[in-house]
């Protein structure tokens, strides 16, 4: 961490229609917006060294309050030197709240305003998440961006259900805000981010982003969404969701995703993503390509001697074949899963890299539609 650099700071370089190129300043380092932010669930981006993860070009990864609240236990990695020395990733981390793996893994959940009791879903242990253990989890872990806790709940709940799970994460909002500026000095080192919620619905969507707003936090995120509405509804809130919230501040799509996802949540304003995808396919045997993803699995590449993407320059595509990837995901080799991952997340990272040099130039929807109409012709299975 270095001391005179901001805590945190927002440029906005150029726009592309509602597209967005920025640099987001952490006292760890810049983040290059858009961003794809691997998922480092539990200490770890699976299958990845962070040295190799950060020379896909990844500025920033993902951990998780809820997993590392159970194992090894937040207090445990505060007193042996906090999340980036543990883990040996320096560069910056965003912490998730933990909401949605608390309702969405846990059995014998139950809900209050205080906040949610839950069954560990690894050993039954009984354990309390509110918006102030939320907090106190993230300043352990020693997170640069941490983000409010939260309710989810279903897209296709009632609206009812919808309202109350809202104005209930307004009100966790107010108190996660209280709970992160409450005197720390993690405070002084790290940046908050508040989570948008209403669903499908552009009414609660507004009344969110209002009661956001007052409270001031660093960047915003748009939450409840790619929980199965599908890509034409998801598009459909993002084409009014991100212009609610300020246009100064990073505005991250949580939980996001498919690489067509991002390009057209990039067109909509969207500077920052994560999902579990590159590296879950990476360790099933998929690989993305600019023709789509393949199933390396498949018996056609058992001697295909090409590479994975023959645009790709990851090391990956560069040293090995298809034919000897298709063996060792075939022969469950260790190997595979590495070597699938790290062309997965090199993918993603190029993927990013374009757009912004697309935005930069003012050719996007040039791009997008170029990259659309030759991700969608040839998937692969």
């Amino acid at each position: 961490m270095t001391p005179d650099r901001p805590r945190f700071e927002f440029r906005l370089h150029k726009t592309d229609g509602k597209a967005r190129l920025g640099t987001l300043a952490l006292k760890r380092g810049d983040i290059r917006t858009p961003a794809f932010m691997p998922v480092g669930t539990a200490a770890t981006v699976k299958a990845m060294k962070p040295q190799d993860v950060r020379a896909t070009g990844a500025d920033i990864i993902l951990g998780n309050t809820y997993h590392l609240m159970l194992r090894p236990g937040a207090e445990r990695v505060a007193r042996l030197g906090g999340l980036h020395g543990f883990m040996g990733w320096d560069r910056p981390i965003l912490t998730d709240s933990g909401g949605y793996q608390v309702m969405s893994l846990s059995e014998l959940t139950k809900r209050s305003e205080e906040g949610v009791s839950f069954a560990s879903h690894l050993d039954g242990s009984r354990h309390m998440m509110s918006p102030e253990r939320s907090m106190e989890i993230q300043r352990l872990l020693g997170s640069d961006i941490v983000m409010a806790f939260d309710e989810l709940v279903p897209t296709t709940s009632t609206r009812e259900v919808q309202d109350a799970a809202m104005e209930r994460s307004m009100r966790w909002a107010v108190r996660s805000r209280e709970a992160f500026l409450s005197g720390h000095d993690h405070a002084q080192q790290a940046a908050q981010f508040g989570i948008q919620q209403g669903a499908l619905d552009p009414e609660l969507r507004g009344r969110s982003a209002e009661a956001l707003l007052k409270l001031g936090f660093d960047g915003y995120a748009v939450g409840g969404l790619a929980v199965g509405e599908g890509q034409a509804a998801m598009f459909g809130v993002l084409d009014y969701a991100p212009d609610m919230l300020p246009a100064d501040r990073p505005r991250y799509l949580m939980g996001v995703g498919k690489p067509d996802d991002i390009v057209g949540a990039v067109e909509r304003g969207i500077d920052m993503f994560d999902c579990v995808l590159p590296t879950r396919s990476g360790r099933t045997g998929q690989a993305f390509t600019r023709e789509g993803p393949i199933n390396i699995r498949n018996a056609r590449f058992a001697e295909d001697q090409g590479p994975l993407d023959p645009e790709c320059a990851c090391p990956v595509c560069k040293g090995w074949s298809r034919a000897y990837l298709h063996h060792l995901v075939r022969a469950g080799e260790i190997l595979g899963a590495m070597l699938m991952t790290e062309h997965n997340l090199a993918f993603y990272q190029a993927l990013m890299a374009d757009l912004r040099a697309a935005i930069g130039a003012g050719t996007l929807t040039a791009f997008a539609t170029t990259f659309r109409a030759r991700y969608g012709a040839a998937r692969g299975s």
